[in-house]
């Protein structure tokens, strides 16, 4: 077949039709693969173009690539998948009940007057960052081991403070996760496997120690927390009994919250089973009704609560020979730190902290704030956070994006996931399980990066939150981690 043209002259011509000529003569639909700025340049050209988000698997690293491979040999493979199996198992299964409260000193394993515990891998004083050493400062005054934040500096710098993850503590700690000897801590029991996990108590507004302040605000805070709200909370678990949380927290994704940043839903509940027990104690109406009041001040007071309730959960899988399911994401506002349950203990992988990008408060830039800090990506390595914001669309004022954004978040999650939590589900997406037990194997082929919503801290000590947004683990946390895992079965 030809069609027929004509020269500038008038020499008639003829051009053959062929597979090439049809193509470009047509109504182009481009499906551009990888770089998005490959679509701004199709669309000048008035083509209708959809842009695939990819990556090579292991982000084409040789080394990856081959430890991927070797894990997908199918004697291997079906090792990987019954380890999974089971450790997915022990996180749904687990029940973790809120039995008490009590001093980190009382009850923490490894606790001392001079221990102070935090957030995220392993760090020195010397390497922390602004907001995790101004929360040192302010612990170390609110413990009497300095008269004021000048002389702490030379108490955090001697030698003197022991300083260790909260994690390997059987903790975890929102922010800077700073807990010394003093503070009341949450205290749960996973009724299925045995294990305990602890957190200590929301200060509920933005200017807080966990943030990094430290002002006088802040420790006389922490004093009227350890002589008042804390015991009081002690005295309520004594005369009430053991609180069922993964009954509660099942419920607050059913009234909107993703139990992460956003705990309306989840504050009402815990007070609901708390406020009757509260009443019955020996403190004074004056002392109930500063702590109500307290309580009322902001939503997260049930926020450290949730986080306990999945560090219970998921240390009950760690450490399950072939597993690759990932049982801790934290931070320190230096490194990101991951464990594997297939490689147990504290065998930490780390990489470079990540930036935080969402709403900052009036007056701050984003050039203001600290890198991503806080054990409470604790909450989105079980499920709920930002792997559940389609059940908490709200979350989107404090944290920016879309409501479609938060459905697909949850949505995409599903691929890096191994199950679907049958206990805990999401109305908006037919009442599916929380997305649960993230698999190394499946970040790395996928390309898919967990989502993690959180908080942000100034920069530098003592100031405090300064907005939220959204982040993700650098990649080469779970890069480390599929080679290391690689190796064990060599």
């Amino acid at each position: 077949m030809t069609t027929h043209t004509s020269t500038s002259d008038g020499t008639p011509t003829s051009t053959p039709i062929t597979p090439i000529t049809r193509l470009f003569g047509a109504e182009l639909n481009v499906v551009n693969v990888g770089l998005a700025m490959f679509e701004e340049d199709i669309a000048a050209q008035n083509a209708k173009v959809t842009t695939v988000d990819w990556v090579p698997p292991g982000n084409g690293k040789p080394e990856v690539i081959a430890a991927l491979d070797h894990l997908a040999r199918p004697d291997i493979a079906a090792r990987i998948e019954a380890a999974n199996a089971e450790a997915v198992e022990r996180i749904t299964s687990a029940k973790p009940m809120l039995i008490g409260f009590g001093r980190a000193i009382d009850v923490v394993p490894g606790m001392t007057p001079t221990t102070i515990i935090h957030a995220g891998p392993p760090i020195t004083w010397e390497k922390m960052s602004g907001p995790m050493k101004g929360a040192v400062l302010g612990a170390i005054v609110f413990e009497g081991l300095a008269a004021d934040l000048a002389e702490a500096e030379h108490v955090a710098a001697s030698g003197r403070i022991t300083f260790s993850p909260c994690h390997e503590h059987d903790c975890v700690g929102s922010m800077a996760g700073v807990t010394s000897a003093s503070m009341y801590m949450h205290v749960l029991h996973n009724e299925t496997h045995g294990n305990r996990a602890y957190t200590n108590l929301s200060e509920q507004m933005s200017k807080i120690l966990r943030m990094g302040a430290n002002d006088d605000s802040v420790v006389e805070r922490l004093i009227w927390m350890r002589d008042v709200l804390g015991p009081m909370l002690k005295e309520a678990m004594e005369i009430g009994g053991p609180i069922d949380l993964r009954l509660l927290l099942s419920q607050a994704l059913h009234m909107g919250d993703e139990a992460h940043n956003r705990n309306i839903a989840g504050s009402l509940l815990l007070m609901q089973e708390l406020a009757p027990r509260m009443v019955r104690t020996g403190f004074s109406a004056e002392q109930q009704k500063d702590v109500f009041d307290f309580i009322a001040s902001s939503d997260y007071f049930s926020g450290p609560t949730w986080l306990a309730m999945a560090k219970a959960a998921l240390d009950a899988a760690h450490g399950i020979e072939d597993s690759t399911i990932v049982t801790t994401m934290a931070r320190n506002g230096v490194e990101f730190g991951l464990r594997v349950s297939g490689l147990p203990g504290n065998h930490w992988l780390t990489g470079p902290a990540q930036k935080v990008v969402g709403p900052m408060f009036a007056g701050y830039r984003p050039e203001d704030s600290g890198l991503d800090i806080g054990d409470s990506a604790i909450s989105e390595t079980y499920g709920f956070g930002g792997f559940a914001m389609a059940a908490a669309p709200a979350i989107v004022a404090l944290v920016g994006g879309t409501v479609e954004e938060a459905l697909a978040h949850t949505r995409e999650m599903g691929e890096i996931t191994t199950a679907r939590n049958p206990n805990i589900t999401i109305p908006s997406l037919d009442f599916q399980g929380l997305p649960t037990g993230i698999d190394i194997r499946k970040v790395l082929d996928t390309g898919i990066l967990p989502v993690i919503n959180t908080a942000i801290a100034h920069k530098e000590p003592g100031i405090g939150m300064i907005g939220a947004g959204i982040t993700h683990p650098p990649a080469e946390v779970f890069e480390k981690a599929v080679v290391a895992l690689a190796a064990k079965f060599s």
